[in-house]
């Protein structure tokens, strides 16, 4: 199909849910790299929202779902499942995590992590329910996790939302505690914020939420679909701050754009879950594993960590240079390779800039442009994407 086309047919039949898309038509990937349908090539420091953190083609992952392919792709998980059993050791042995259960979107393990927060005290007798998360958050598009999400725009079109949500201000301890009730099973957060504009927790925060949920007796679920597998320069972003979770999730890079996602828990929590209390009919399936077990396998093998949190520190410093440089910059934001410009400007006006110089990034927050390129990123690409900001800010002087 040409360009035209393509563009048609989703103006005449795709439901209209996400606006006014990015005039291109991407084609292929290699590295850091896409290809338009016009062979147009563009820098991709967006990778697909912080998905494709082993870039694009990377050649052992896609042997791997080559290969995987010719074996099986989906059976029910009635069976056992060989790469979901070498993905969960592998899991298990490079986290705070003690059991896992996969899905297939972050909305969905969320979503999961929720009714186990429940689950938890029901089975104690409890009735505790309530979940309490932040403002600017974002946890997922299902109604259980708009409800989580703590920006009204999300949820005011789906009212009335399920109850037992309650959003405080983020990085306010005070507020936290302030919320808490007799009811509160959970407290739900992000340790960097990713579509409220790449906000960071505090470490002091982080530490007072943890010991505010021993001393409650509630438990601490933390959203990693976009910070964790290397993402913040630690392996998952609650390693910054020196904690571990009651539970977490993960999604995104999970895969390397095979969509799966993962609930992980401690022992005594996961217990709650018993025969039928959750599924997935495609959670966990062959083909979602393999590639998840190899994508972590590669990022760990390569030492994609380490790089990653190198590569931001160098790309923090030479964003920081344009603050120097530009009254309208803001500030720098963010940890390892979830960086976060902030403009005095309309950052999606700057996004379509970018995106006309070669460059694939995007808007969070209004005057947030975010940067989540591929762990893979060297200097000088980070080098080239600067010299197109500078290009697009001169004429803002």
């Amino acid at each position: 199909m040409k360009k035209r086309e393509i563009v048609k047919a989703d103006n005449d039949y795709f439901m209209n849910v996400f606006g006014d898309r990015m005039p291109i038509v991407v084609d292929k990937g290699e590295g850091i790299k896409v290809y338009d349908k016009e062979g147009n090539e563009y820098l991709d420091f967006l990778a697909g929202i912080a998905v494709n953190a082993l870039g694009h083609s990377h050649p052992e992952f896609n042997k791997t779902l080559k290969n995987q392919i010719d074996k099986i792709i989906h059976c029910t998980n009635i069976y056992y499942i060989e790469p979901q059993a070498k993905l969960n050791k592998l899991l298990v042995e490079n986290s705070v995590g003690d059991r896992i259960f996969y899905g297939n979107s972050g909305a969905e393990a969320n979503e999961g992590a929720i009714k186990l927060a429940r689950k938890y005290f029901k089975v104690r007798d409890e009735d505790r329910y309530e979940v309490i998360t932040t403002t600017k958050s974002f946890h997922g598009r299902t109604l259980a996790t708009i409800a989580a999400t703590g920006q009204e725009k999300y949820q005011k079109p789906f009212t009335p939302l399920p109850e037992g949500f309650k959003s405080v201000p983020f990085n306010d301890l005070d507020a936290l505690k302030g919320a808490v009730s007799d009811k509160t099973c959970a407290i739900m957060l992000e340790p960097i914020q990713g579509e409220g504009g790449i906000n960071v927790a505090d470490k002091e925060y982080l530490k007072g939420v943890r010991e505010l949920c021993d001393e409650e007796g509630i438990l601490l679920l933390l959203d990693e679909i976009q910070t964790g597998l290397g993402r913040t320069g630690k392996l998952f972003g609650y390693e910054h701050y020196g904690i571990e979770p009651d539970i977490f999730t993960l999604a995104k890079a999970l895969g390397n754009g095979i969509p799966v996602s993962a609930l992980l828990a401690k022992e005594e929590v996961a217990d709650a879950f018993k025969p039928g209390d959750h599924g997935s009919t495609f959670g966990g399936n062959p083909l979602a594993c393999a590639a998840a077990y190899t994508t972590l396998n590669t990022i760990l093998e390569e030492g994609l960590v380490g790089h990653t949190l190198k590569m931001g520190k160098y790309f923090k410093n030479k964003l920081n240079e344009l603050i120097e440089e530009y009254d309208f910059v803001k500030s720098v934001r963010g940890k390892g390779l979830m960086i976060g410009l902030e403009v005095d400007l309309n950052a999606k006006v700057l996004v379509g800039e970018a995106l006309e110089k070669g460059l694939l990034i995007n808007a969070v927050s209004g005057t947030t442009l975010r940067f989540l390129p591929p762990l893979i990123v060297e200097e000088k690409d980070i080098d080239q994407v600067v010299e197109i900001l500078n290009d697009m800010f001169a004429k803002y002087e």
